[in-house]
């Protein structure tokens, strides 16, 4: 007892920085980086586990020595009882044993080694992530499923492009994304889910789960996707199973009832049709279906083509016109001897790279000062113009001032000196991580003319360009895309991108609608400063052509 009571002011030692940490923040899964705390928190508790294991295995083998010796001498004693307590030391030590030593063997069976895991566990608890942090993990991986048009089984063998450590799902782990797409009554996700859940079970997994609550789940999930058949399907396979469940006896005779009235309904309407004859078969073939292009799909759908690669390609006479270059910004003393290296990425709307911009060290140092302050990144409401989380961007930020750190002094600088803009109008420095499966949907960077007041408190005007520092390779995924124009620019660590949002005559250019799509495997960091009209007008004059 004592060695365990002596022990809980080192954990405490020990715990003390990640829960520093983790106190403040919640949304873990939000961000990766925060997240990566966590793992240190876990890997204490089970140090903590390990230690207590090993106090109840050391009172164990107390005990069972303790037993093994009595075995052996009640053993030896009871053939010739009389004769054994005849000797008095025998005697005497029967007197020990009951009046003593049984005593103590009672203290010892329950003396409790638990004090110094449980008070390890209940200080760490109050910071572990919440239900909100294990669904939006969960609705994380469906996102990532649908964009890049993995099916289930890739993601539950932990077959990602590029990944280190390969992880597998368990059969709960599958049942239990299929649960929470249930509870939003998303059934198509729930069918996904629980159709894996009963593969694994029928290639022989052990699982607490079983198959008859799969299939209750999935036969469900299918009758609301108007597919009664297969419903019916799953549900009599139920019944092999438990032939006395209630609920789906019930449906069996629903679903029944509704394939007759479904057959009926189709006998009907092709009677119908029979009498009316062929005319709208006819009309139908008719019909010619337009070329489908690139301009005309939905814009999530070509967002979503453009994070997997896919979508428009340039033509090589445009692709001729983009070229790389060493850039000295007219001549600029900074660049006269040592040149930025400069790279054409599109042409409408014009991203140019910069390469080798920024160093590892000062990535370490941006992130070095982020990481504390991290919070859930928010966006300003239309309506109300208040800042709210939204289930659309998932990644944490931060601000950091040019006068915190020489080191962000020197970055704005730099891109003051690269774009030529005036930095004193712009926002700080904003740091931020994705999360599992991050992202951030098409948006603009400016205010539109139906947010007049989206920066009056700035008292800087609209949104002038946008500069982005990459500051992380991502393995797969993270992608910045453009949907209108088609355009995708892929992250690599050290370099930056940069674009006008408005045109010279103050207009917003609504082609660098942006979105940043969901990380599929690696952790994405970035930095961003968004530099503002006022301060300009001298160092970009305003165009006579509205969209110039």
């Amino acid at each position: 007892m004592l060695w365990t009571r002596m022990e809980l002011p080192c954990w405490c030692l020990l715990l003390l920085s990640c829960l520093q940490s983790l106190s403040a923040h919640n949304d873990f899964f939000t961000s990766i980086g925060q997240m990566t705390d966590l793992l240190y928190t876990e890997k204490d508790l089970v140090t903590s586990l390990k230690d207590y294991i090993r106090a109840e295995e050391n009172k164990l083998a107390r005990v069972k020595r303790w037993a093994d010796k009595l075995d052996s001498l009640t053993a030896t004693a009871t053939q010739d009882p009389e004769g054994f307590l005849g000797h008095p030391v025998n005697a005497f030590k029967l007197m020990k044993r009951l009046n003593t030593e049984w005593g103590d063997l009672e203290s010892l069976v329950l003396s409790d080694t638990t004090d110094g895991f449980i008070s390890n566990l209940t200080i760490q608890r109050q910071y572990f992530p919440t239900e909100e942090d294990q669904t939006g993990a969960a609705k994380a991986l469906l996102r990532l499923q649908d964009t890049y048009m993995l099916d289930a089984n890739t993601i539950s063998t932990g077959d990602l492009p590029g990944v280190k450590h390969k992880s597998q799902m368990t059969v709960e782990d599958c049942y239990e994304l299929g649960k929470i797409a249930y509870s939003d009554a998303d059934y198509y996700h729930t069918e996904l889910w629980m159709a894996q859940a009963l593969k694994q079970l029928d290639e022989g997994e052990e699982s607490t789960i079983d198959k008859v609550t799969v299939l209750d789940y999935l036969s469900y999930a299918i009758y609301q996707q108007g597919e009664i058949e297969r419903a019916l399907d799953y549900t009599l396979r139920l019944l092999e199973l438990e032939p006395e469940h209630q609920r789906a006896k019930g449906n069996v005779k629903y679903f029944e009832f509704q394939l007759e009235k479904q057959k009926k309904a189709a006998e009907e309407k092709a009677q119908e049709q029979e009498e009316r004859g062929k005319r709208d078969t006819t009309e139908k073939k008719k019909k010619k279906k337009s070329k489908n292009t690139f301009s005309l799909i939905p814009e999530r759908k070509k967002y979503e083509m453009l994070c997997r690669g896919e979508g428009l390609r340039m033509t090589p006479r445009r692709q001729s016109r983009l070229f790389c270059r060493y850039f000295d910004n007219n001549r600029h003393p900074r660049f006269v001897l040592a040149p930025v290296k400069q790279q054409d990425e599109w042409d409408r709307p014009y991203i140019v790279r910069y390469l080798d911009i920024i160093s590892d060290a000062e990535i370490e140092k941006i992130k070095q000062l982020a990481k504390p302050r991290l919070r859930r990144a928010t966006i300003s409401n239309p309506v109300t113009g208040v800042l709210e989380t939204a289930p659309y961007r998932i990644s944490k930020s931060a601000w950091l001032t040019g006068y915190e750190d020489p080191v962000i002094e020197r970055i704005n600088e730099r891109i003051e000196d690269i774009t030529g803009l005036e930095m004193d109008t712009a926002e700080e420095l904003q740091v931020a991580n994705y999360g599992v499966g991050g992202q951030y949907e098409p948006h603009f960077d400016f205010g539109r003319k139906d947010e007049p007041d989206a920066f009056k408190e700035l008292g800087t005007g609209n949104r002038i360009a946008t500069w982005l520092f990459y500051m992380s390779d991502v393995t797969a995924g993270g992608a910045t895309v453009f949907p209108d124009v088609g355009a995708a620019v892929w992250p690599k660590k050290g370099t930056a991108v940069f674009w006008y949002n408005l045109f010279a005559s103050g207009e917003g250019d609504y082609s660098t609608r942006h979105a940043a799509c969901p990380v599929l495997v690696g952790n994405k960091w970035v930095s961003n400063k968004w530099i503002h009209e006022r301060g300009q007008e001298w160092r970009r004059p305003c165009g006579l052509n509205e969209t110039e």
